[in-house]
């Protein structure tokens, strides 16, 4: 069955935003560890934005850390994922050490994908991802 036409595609993510207990030690991770650069004009009272880089029809892709209680119970994010560049992963893999980040590596080879898998201040899994320009498995069987 054809999907139907809505009159609109999703052409990419605009924005993900994280609410923090510890808004500091948040900002910190993701500007000094993982390296993502503060807009220009980010602080606006307690929410803090970063750039992602250009998106599709000229938005910045933005993340955004909100600062606020956050759910006792644990958030319904699986992870966030930034891409890098293949050539640069095994700089990750160096920074997080000097750092002692812990980080595990895992390959998808049916999609092409290497990720580097870390967690920020607040236990969100954080991927680091790459293509690696290789497939050949098949996609895993549908749940």
């Amino acid at each position: 069955m054809p999907p139907p036409d809505r009159g609109f595609t999703v052409r990419a993510l605009g924005e993900i935003a994280i609410r923090c207990r510890d808004l500091d030690a948040m900002v910190a991770f993701y500007r000094d560890i993982i390296g993502l650069p503060l807009l220009e004009g980010g602080h606006r009272g307690g929410i803090v934005f970063f750039s992602l880089g250009e998106s599709y029809g000229g938005h910045t892709a933005v993340f955004a850390l909100f600062r606020g209680d956050a759910p006792a119970r644990p958030s319904s994010l699986h992870h966030l994922a930034l891409t890098v560049d293949r050539a640069e992963q095994d700089a990750v893999t160096r920074w997080y050490e000097a750092n002692a980040i812990p980080y595990r590596i895992e390959d998808f080879a049916w999609i092409g994908w290497r990720g580097i898998f870390a967690e920020d201040p607040e236990g969100n899994t954080v991927e680091l991802v790459a293509a690696t320009g290789t497939t050949g498995y098949p996609a895993p069987a549908e749940p």
